[in-house]
């Protein structure tokens, strides 16, 4: 039995839970939204909210899609026509439908609560490496006959991410992995490099030879010793000069290149010119050229190149770097 002087009726209560029976919002400071109160005040749940309540057409109906309480998703629709200082809801005993105000709101909602979601999936694409950014570090010897197509590849695969490639000296390539400035480097062994603080995976392996003009009597030969190429004019590769002069003094010769060049392709075309000679991986030689030229096994146990793969060891890789890297020791 009620005791006070007020009586509820069943429809009365469901007029409260549908907000039906309340104070009408005060309007705000010289009937406007103040910018600043609305950025404090309005969350992006109660849009949601209202969004839901509108496409329900029942408070009810959208507190229980949204998973929260009727009472509270009421408090939470009152709060907001409270900070606009207007309602945002007709409401009637069939529901509630958006008043003339509630409907620039609802389109607004609906804009605020897409760009949140698309907020959220650009977010997620980055966690799951389907965009973002890698580092590379190489070098020229490398990257052409090894790297191209997997770069090319992984372009297609995931055409998000970009791919920052830098062609730099193989001694440079595990400095800048081990600075931070490359995620991957890609590099040739050499006794002489710092590998401390890097992980090192391996990849592939390639041989340098000796390309010569057909013409020339050491086409001919089998294989050929370094020290036997210093009276010939050699085009060297400038990737690979720092390893040839290491190689001259340990045989005790002088390595005095007739020209230094970056581009495999323009040391080749001077052998193809009647130039000299070059030292190149055995990869790089193309088959454009096969017809024009020879290669010479060079016999030295350091013509034998192993290429290998260096990761920071205490810095994790990005989800993008990550999935390079498999695709790397997944075709070593």
């Amino acid at each position: 039995m009620l005791t006070s002087g007020t009586r509820h009726s069943r429809s009365g209560f469901a007029d409260i839970a549908e907000g039906r029976c309340r104070p009408k919002p005060k309007a705000s400071k010289n009937g406007q939204f103040n910018q600043i109160h609305l950025i404090r005040r309005i969350d992006l749940f109660t849009l949601r909210l209202f969004v839901s309540v509108v496409e329900e057409g029942q408070i009810g109906r959208a507190a229980a899609r949204e998973n929260i309480a009727p009472s509270t998703a009421t408090k939470r629709i009152q709060d907001l026509e409270a900070i606009a200082g207007i309602e945002l809801l007709d409401r009637s005993a069939k529901g509630v439908v958006p008043s003339a105000a509630g409907a620039v709101v609802l389109r607004h909602a609906r804009d605020i609560v897409g760009s949140i979601e698309a907020l959220r999936a650009e977010i997620a694409a980055f966690n799951d490496g389907r965009e973002g950014k890698v580092t590379i570090a190489s070098a020229r010897s490398i990257i052409d006959p090894f790297l191209t197509g997997e770069l090319s590849g992984f372009a297609r695969d995931f055409p998000l991410v970009e791919l920052d490639v830098h062609e730099v000296e193989n001694g440079e390539i595990v400095e800048m992995v081990g600075r931070g400035d490359a995620d991957i480097g890609v590099f040739a062994q050499e006794a002489r490099l710092d590998l401390e603080g890097l992980h090192i995976l391996p990849f592939r392996e390639d041989r340098l030879v000796v390309i010569v003009p057909k013409s020339h009597p050491l086409s001919r030969r089998g294989s050929i010793g370094f020290g036997e190429l210093m009276s010939e004019n050699i085009v060297a590769l400038k990737a690979l000069t720092g390893a040839f002069a290491a190689a001259a003094k340990r045989a005790g010769v002088r390595f005095d290149p007739r020209v230094s060049v970056k581009s495999p392709s323009l040391a080749v075309n001077l052998v193809c010119d009647g130039f000299g000679v070059a030292i190149l991986p055995e990869g790089m030689l193309s088959r454009e050229h096969s017809e024009n030229v020879s290669s010479v096994g060079l016999d030295e146990t350091w013509a034998r190149r192993v290429i290998q793969i260096a990761v920071a060891r205490n810095r994790p890789l990005n989800p993008v770097a990550d999935h390079f890297l498999s695709r790397l020791t997944a075709i070593s």
